[in-house]
């Protein structure tokens, strides 16, 4: 059965909740056959797909196909559409038109970084019956502001903003919120004082659900972030397969019979008939 926000929420405390970005139909298929609770189509497609330098030039375009090939395989799993930069910032009507974008290519929900700078787009949006996923601590949309990708709630007083940025998701009703690289006991405050599900990526072990990148996950990110666990080492499989083929081309090992098809032998006399009286003519 298709999960909705509310089976989400209902999640927290009860059990941890798993999320993965993931970006095309085949790979979405198994980890909704595999029981992934929530496949979120990033922005990180900018940098796992399209070997862009950050997230920065991903337009809405790029996350509606991609949730239109992830939504198409999700039997079970909440789909999340990621709301690129610039295509809420700039005002609530930007917000709620590129958000209605993604829910009609197949997302449930979307998700926004940042929380107080933006409160009237994520009320906009709630009240337009569109779910909300929050996102604080490091928000990679503004790491030059930031200084870079750093650690976030390192200080009293940096983690007690982060905290208050939680708070002010839940009170707007976001139905769950992410905490992206912060101290854990900054996460583990957060996830006892709200009543949404947090879900971490490098933010430790007290969060009601953890999220990673497909690419981290199978081992084919080259130089992972080092909260990323590898499951797999699938770069080390798929090079050893392409040298494989490669080799079995060249040395004429393939297609070998059970590869391809003839024709039947009198049609075949045929067609060699028909060549010679065109050569004739």
């Amino acid at each position: 059965m298709k999960l909705t926000v509310r089976d989400i929420m209902k999640l927290k405390s009860r059990r941890k909740i798993t999320m993965i970005a993931v970006y095309d139909y085949f790979i979405a298929s198994i980890a909704d056959n595999a029981g992934i609770d929530i496949l979120l189509v990033g922005d990180s497609v900018a940098m796992n797909l399209y070997g862009m330098e950050n997230t920065l030039n991903v337009p809405v375009s790029i996350i509606e196909n991609h949730v239109q090939a992830v939504a198409k395989a999700a039997k079970r799993s909440l789909v999340v559409g990621d709301m690129p930069f610039m295509s809420y910032e700039t005002g609530v009507e930007d917000a709620l038109r590129n958000a209605a974008r993604l829910v009609r290519a197949g997302a449930d929900a979307v998700k926004i970084e940042g929380v107080s700078a933006f409160e009237k787009q994520i009320r906009k949006l709630i009240d337009s019956g569109i779910p909300v996923m929050t996102h604080v601590g490091l928000t990679p949309q503004r790491y030059r502001l930031l200084g870079g990708y750093r650690p976030q709630g390192k200080k009293a007083e940096d983690a007690a903003k982060i905290i208050r940025e939680a708070e002010l998701a839940d009170s707007l009703g976001s139905f769950s919120i992410v905490i992206e690289f912060t101290a854990a006991e900054v996460a583990a405050e957060i996830t006892d004082r709200i009543s949404i599900p947090t879900i971490c990526i490098g933010s430790g072990p007290y969060c009601d659900g953890q999220v990673l990148v497909i690419t981290d996950l199978l081992g084919i990110t080259p130089q992972p972030p080092f909260f990323a666990k590898n499951y797999a080492n699938l770069s080390s499989i798929i090079e050893k397969a392409l040298n494989e083929y490669k080799n079995d081309v060249i040395e004429g090992k393939f297609p070998a019979e059970q590869h391809y098809f003839k024709m039947k032998e009198n049609e075949y006399d045929k067609l060699k008939i028909l060549l010679q009286k065109e050569r004739q003519d």
